[in-house]
């Protein structure tokens, strides 16, 4: 009988302040960062479980902290009881009162758990012998729903109504994953956009970005209105008139500061606006999305828990959903708001760039894609060329489209020399 029989965590930090990377309007320095955890077990497979909190630099050791607080919970465990119950895990961890406490169900302690749960589906994964987005839209309608947490969620979704979602979905499954094998999934790139970048490397980047085959283009903005007119008509000269652009104020603005600053953007034909304002509001984020129509409102990545995304859905305050791989309990919980997104006929564009969270992100994309929503029409996962090399399965990204992993596992395992290398302290 196997069991868990340690749990190891790392503060993993890249100096990207150095170059700008991952500059905006409310972060103007970060430096991508990892609370890194490797489950690790003695059933002599060799095997290990992976995942990761993504930061940006000071208080990762806060959250690696967080990760350590799990060790009681998860070390000692049978492992193939684990997994084949991990809606139980994922309940019995999110519903600690004592760690539970801390949150509730949002904040550090939560994305720890969701780090935890995250290498659980790793090692699963691996054990099975396939990728994550795979693994997942193997299960039926049955297994999946009981992955999900309903509570707080019945008056806009409850567990028939998952149910029916996933059973209509089942129709096509097979059809949509040899397209996904052979097509990929669409994808768009903020590579150009980083605030901190000057208006030639902005136009040369965006030029590269055509020419790569990225029909969608996302600049950060809310800093400063000209600049902002400056870069958008830059980048607009530079991609011309058929590609989309997208912008992101990083929760800069009140709203009336949202309205005047889109109505000034509305020249260069903005594919959305991304978290005008703070993430928790949700009557704000509705006041803008009426004010700025037809421009849709983007928002989730801060997004703390389902709660949140089924307010946001119920208010009609965001037309595109950005889930996030890292920030909500791990894969369990955004399952959960994928069937939500389903539910209110809302489209998903994940949040990814960072570290590690494009590798992490598609295979819920693809699973969305494949046994959900059933489709990926005018859906695209976000694309940053940062920090891939430091993975052992990389993201594959070309023609403007993510192609579909086949490596087992979810995508977050390191490489082992990354981790010494950028260890911090």
């Amino acid at each position: 009988m196997a069991r868990i029989i340690a749990l190891q965590t790392h503060d993993v930090r890249f100096p990207t302040s150095q170059t700008l990377d991952g500059s905006d309007a409310m972060n103007p320095d970060p430096d991508y960062s990892a609370a890194y955890l490797r489950l690790i077990t003695d059933a002599g497979d060799g095997l290990e479980g992976h995942g990761f909190v993504f930061t940006i630099g000071r208080g990762n050791d806060v959250q690696v902290a967080a990760l350590h607080a799990l060790e009681g919970h998860l070390v000692g465990r049978d492992v193939d009881r684990t997994l084949a119950d991990l809606g139980g895990l994922w309940r019995e961890l999110v519903h600690d009162s004592h760690l539970r406490w801390l949150g509730p169900e949002k904040g550090i302690m939560h994305m720890a758990i969701g780090a935890a749960v995250t290498a659980l589906w790793d090692l699963r994964a691996k054990r099975e012998g396939k990728p994550l987005w795979q693994l997942l839209a193997s299960l039926s309608p049955e297994e999946i729903v009981d992955l999900v947490d309903f509570r707080y969620l019945t008056d806009a979704l409850t567990r028939d109504e998952a149910l029916e979602i996933l059973r209509a979905a089942r129709s096509g499954r097979a059809g949509r994953e040899a397209r996904l094998l052979a097509e990929g999934y669409p994808a768009y790139t903020t590579t150009p956009g980083w605030l901190g970048y000057d208006d030639d490397k902005l136009a040369r980047l965006c030029r590269e970005a055509v020419a790569d085959g990225f029909t969608q283009i996302k600049l950060k903005v809310g800093a400063d209105l000209d600049d902002d007119v400056r870069r958008l008509r830059i980048a607009r000269e530079v991609v011309g008139p058929g590609i989309r652009i997208a912008v992101d104020a990083n929760q800069r603005w009140d709203v009336a500061d949202a309205i005047r600053w889109l109505d000034a953007l509305r020249p260069f034909d903005i594919a959305w606006i991304e978290e005008p304002t703070s993430p928790d509001d949700v009557l704000a984020h509705a006041a803008i999305a009426k004010a700025v129509s037809p421009i849709p409102v983007a928002t989730g990545e801060h997004a703390a828990n389902r709660v949140m995304f089924k307010q946001f859905l119920q208010a009609k305050a965001l037309s595109v959903l950005q889930l996030d791989a890292t920030r909500v309990a791990g894969v369990n919980e955004n399952i959960a708001i994928l069937l939500l997104a389903a539910k209110f006929g809302v489209r998903v564009c994940p949040h990814a760039g960072g570290v590690g969270l494009c590798e992490a992100v598609q295979h819920l994309a693809m699973f969305d894609y494949v046994a959900v929503s059933g489709s990926a029409e005018n859906r695209m996962i976000e694309y940053v060329d940062h920090l891939h090399e430091h993975f052992v399965t990389p993201v594959e990204v070309h023609g403007g489209r993510y192609f579909a992993p086949t490596a087992a596992g979810a995508g977050t395992e390191m490489h082992k020399a990354s981790i010494v290398e950028y260890s911090h302290g």
